[in-house]
């Protein structure tokens, strides 16, 4: 595929919603909101590229004692 990694591939909603143990709709109401990870939208469907859901996960990282 050029121009995009394997690792890179485009996931369904549905699986960033199981990745993150949260209901389909919960990513919904963050895309309204402008929260969550980055999308992507191809015509009318939504699709997170497994890169950018990985980073939003450690931007949430946090370590004992709060910091």
């Amino acid at each position: 595929m050029d121009g995009v990694e394997i690792e890179d591939r485009l996931l369904w909603p549905e699986q960033v919603a199981e990745m993150l143990g949260l209901p389909t709709g919960t990513l919904a109401n963050w895309r309204y909101q402008g929260r969550g990870p980055a999308f992507v939208k191809i015509g009318r469907h939504v699709r997170y590229r497994r890169s950018d859901v990985a980073e939003w996960i450690e931007e949430r990282v946090v370590l004992a004692g709060g910091q």
